[in-house]
């Protein structure tokens, strides 16, 4: 993958602290801004660079939220363009660490994952000469600052990428509000940043995203969650009759409730798009009576009348109703991922994308897209939590069994 040229901003994140640089005194970087704009790739390159110009007694370190997406987003994409270079590259699986060279001259450089508060005592303890952290954004403080702490080492610097988040996020607060007190070089880059992106491709980016994700990762702006959740789904062509079929494929979702509303939606595959053709919307409260789990089972057998269902994802502290699903044997259920922002940011990207569509059948998942509002919270994002129980199924659809990272498949071979 030999890269061509490097936009102006992208040879400043690569170039800033080399000899003759009017940056080279900073003891920081913060590049944020729009996704797609090229900030991982010449940031990682330029930290690498810098790390054989810099003394080498001591190892570096790469941060991420995840060893796995710090290895698919930063070291894989790094490994050839390093190569084409002259350098040689050995990544250590089992020790989380890739080794560096050129010439006579060599580099470590450990991995580290930042998933959570827990995540700050595996850094504990070793000296860095400089660590790098992508997606910084996207990792608990505790974790940053426990990894600064490790960069003891004279001369050491600090790089950090990321995507934009809430205005109030501490990051934003503590870091890029504060950049000349850290006496750190803050660079904001936009799509046009990244020479690879053709006209054609920056305006697919542009028709992706709308609301508060369109302001953050297109635009790159650091903006509160407001108004509607799904702005877009307030449109007129929003939901459509449900099609003739053949269906390929069909799965459930189920937000379960007792007090509260229940929620199945029943999806089918058709020409490569994902249908949410049917529901279930049980509300105790207005119904005046809860229903128990093998009412609601009776009712998903109903939603289901015959069809050869390969998955039901059920809201995953609904225990005991995946406990009655498994124990009758009739479907494959499987706990949901339920991790609100980034499900909703799914959702947003598969609406847009024409992944899935909901169809004019399900008229409570219709009313709730229609009533479905961020809060007015000034410390984090967060919907309201109400009219968003058909809301969370279409969530847990996407979240599971479109977009989940460790999905996979078997195939068993004719021996």
């Amino acid at each position: 993958m030999m890269i061509r040229c490097f936009s102006p901003k992208q040879m400043q994140a690569l170039c800033w602290w080399c000899d003759g640089s009017p940056w080279r005194e900073k003891d920081a970087i913060i590049c944020d801004g729009a996704v797609r704009s090229g900030k991982t790739l010449c940031m990682s390159l330029s930290f690498i660079l810098w790390a054989f110009h810099s003394n080498g007694g001591y190892p570096f370190a790469f941060c991420g939220k995840t060893i796995r997406s710090l290895r698919r987003n930063v070291v894989t994409p790094l490994l050839p363009v390093l190569q084409e270079l002259g350098f040689v590259c050995k990544l250590h699986l089992s020790e989380n660490r890739l080794t560096v060279e050129t010439g006579k001259a060599q580099r470590e450089f450990y991995l580290f994952g930042g998933k959570d508060e827990s995540s700050a005592a595996l850094i504990q303890g070793v000296t860095l000469a400089g660590v790098l952290f992508d997606e910084a954004a996207l990792m608990p403080r505790s974790f940053v600052e426990q990894a600064l702490a490790r960069c003891s080492v004279q001369k050491a610097k600090f790089w950090f990428n990321c995507n934009p988040e809430h205005p109030m996020h501490w990051f934003y607060q503590e870091w890029i509000l504060k950049a000349a007190q850290k006496n750190a070089l803050y660079l904001h880059f936009s799509m046009e940043d990244n020479p690879a992106l053709s006209p054609q491709t920056l305006a697919r980016y542009r028709n992706l995203y709308s609301g508060v994700f369109y302001r953050r990762f297109v635009l790159g702006e650091w903006v509160a969650a407001e108004g509607l959740v799904y702005p877009n789904m307030a449109e007129p062509n929003a939901f459509c009759p449900p099609p003739s079929g053949p269906f390929e494929q069909w799965a459930v979702s189920c937000d379960y409730g007792t007090v509260n509303p229940a929620s199945f939606g029943l999806w089918g595959l058709c020409g490569g798009v994902w249908y949410r053709v049917e529901e279930y919307y049980y509300d105790a409260r207005k119904e005046g009576a809860s229903r128990t789990d093998e009412e609601h089972y009776a009712a998903l057998k109903r939603l289901t009348a015959g069809r050869a269902v390969e998955r039901v994802v059920v809201d995953p502290s609904a225990a005991s109703f995946i406990e009655v699903i498994r124990r009758h044997g009739e479907y494959h259920v499987v706990p949901a991922v339920n991790q609100v922002l980034d499900g909703i940011r799914n959702v947003s990207d598969a609406l847009r994308g024409g992944e899935i569509r909901i169809c004019n059948t399900c008229t409570d998942c219709m009313r709730e897209f229609g009533l479905y509002r961020w809060a007015d919270n000034a410390v984090k994002d967060a919907p309201v939590k109400e009219y968003d129980h058909a809301m969370d199924d279409v969530r847990y659809f996407v979240s599971t069994l479109l977009r989940r990272e460790d999905a996979f498949y078997v195939i068993a071979a004719q021996r």
